[in-house]
């Protein structure tokens, strides 16, 4: 065997050993270090890789302590579990170096304070006022003429369009609308409109026509300026005096686009009914407001992580009414879990569910993780998830890590959710940063 044919030997043998070695379990195990960590101050990490490997680990002590040290350099046997200790707030990173010598990753650690909030699971009444005149539809006013016609139609007004202001002033409010068409059909004058079109002003001019029938001035524009309904409470955040609720956005019924708030309240409300789930037909809660009065909230923002604004009032019957710790995306697990919700009146109860399936999700994004109901007495009385249910809290290890957002038709036992930390964001509990870290508010 000539030396070429050594090497080309020799290359093979280097390439398959390379190979064995890269499929290895204890080498994934070793690649699928992070890199990046997430911690709330005073949090206790538990990483177990179970690599046959000897390291040494270098972090800032003040920040952060590996396996109860308070050492900065220390040499760590990455065969057993390595625990992570926080101790304050704030950024640094931990490098490690494999055999004392061989630089192998610099990971990113990322504390953020302590955040506890209290979970929700109460059904509340949703009352919600938009931004503008919601147009939903178009209809034809019948004219003198014997014409059927739609002005907004032929003015370009489309459907969806959210009317803001009209000759420059602003609207909301479709029964003072009414008086502004009539004094400009009168007066056989056009109407300026503002509209919000996908995000974009546009603007449209609008002459009203007369309909012999009502005997009234029409725009012949099907519109809307409000929408309610019912919904669950995920949290409450006590320490800002926020809330989250639904876990999704609500949308016009007749548009199916997100409703932009103006304003809006939540209130107590008291489960009534059940309509059961079924195969092919999700079911509902029938609930009704008490105390109409009783305002529990307002309402700032409507996100595809639910509503969110200030809470004035705690809702009364909650299920413990003590903070729990919240969890990052990615502390969620498959396996058992728990959500806090109302099937009778007003009562909180806790039932049984799996998290069967989670989705790695490193920036806000809806469906992250799919859950199954497992409790019996819960499917007997629902058939699983109900519309109204949506917003129940989901809780695994003693932590609040999600909320149900959605049921699947075909399969009503199962349904998505989406993790806490994005509802916690868009209620302005947790923050970005400008470099892209988490921060409490």
């Amino acid at each position: 065997m000539n030396s070429i044919q050594r090497k080309r030997w020799f290359g093979l043998v280097l390439v398959f050993f390379v190979c064995l070695i890269g499929s290895s379990t204890p080498f994934q195990h070793l690649a699928a270090f992070p890199d990046e960590l997430r911690l709330f101050s005073g949090q206790l990490k538990r990483l177990d890789y179970g690599v046959p490997v000897h390291a040494k680990i270098t972090v800032d002590p003040a920040m952060l302590q590996v396996n109860g040290s308070s050492s900065r350099s220390m040499s760590v046997d990455l065969n057993k579990p390595l625990s992570l200790q926080s101790s304050k707030a704030g950024s640094t990173e931990m490098s490690l170096k494999l055999f004392g010598t061989i630089p192998f990753k610099t990971v990113k650690v990322n504390v953020v304070p302590d955040l506890h909030v209290i979970p929700g699971g109460q059904t509340i009444g949703v009352k919600v006022k938009s931004a503008g005149i919601m147009v939903v539809g178009h209809h034809l006013v019948n004219e003198d003429n014997g014409k059927k016609t739609s002005p907004g139609e032929v003015a370009d007004v489309h459907l969806g369009d959210l009317i803001t202001k009209v000759d420059g002033t602003e609207i909301n409010d479709v029964h003072k609308l009414a008086a502004v068409v009539e004094q400009a059909g009168v007066a056989k004058r056009h109407l300026k409109l503002t509209i919000k079109r996908s995000g974009k002003i546009v603007e449209r001019q609008l002459l009203p026509s007369y309909d012999v029938e009502d005997k009234s001035w029409r725009l012949g524009l099907y519109i809307r300026d409000s929408a309610a309904g019912v919904g669950t409470l995920t949290f409450y955040a006590p320490d800002q005096g926020v809330y989250g609720a639904l876990g999704h956005v609500i949308t016009d019924m007749d548009t199916q686009l997100p409703i932009e708030v103006g304003d809006g309240q939540i209130l107590q409300s008291h489960v009534t009914s059940i309509n059961k789930s079924q195969h092919g037909e999700p079911g509902e809660k029938r609930a009704q407001f008490v105390k109409q009065s009783r305002i529990l909230g307002n309402i700032k923002r409507n996100t595809p992580f639910g509503i969110f604004g200030g809470m004035t009032d705690q809702p009364e019957h909650g299920y413990n009414n003590r903070k729990v710790p919240v969890a990052f995306a990615e502390e969620v697990k498959e396996g058992p879990a728990e959500i806090w919700t109302v099937i009778d009146g007003q009562k909180v109860e806790r039932f049984d569910i799996e998290i069967v399936h989670v989705t790695k999700q490193s920036v806000p994004a809806t469906k992250g993780m799919v859950i199954k109901i497992t409790d019996k007495r819960l499917l007997e009385r629902t058939g699983g998830i109900v519309q109204g249910m949506s917003g129940s809290p989901i809780l695994q290890n003693g932590k609040l890590v999600g909320a149900v957002t959605h049921v699947f038709v075909n399969d009503p036992s199962s349904g998505y959710g989406c993790f806490i930390e994005w509802m916690l964001q868009d209620a302005g509990v947790l923050l970005k940063s400008a470099n892209g870290d988490l921060e409490a508010a």
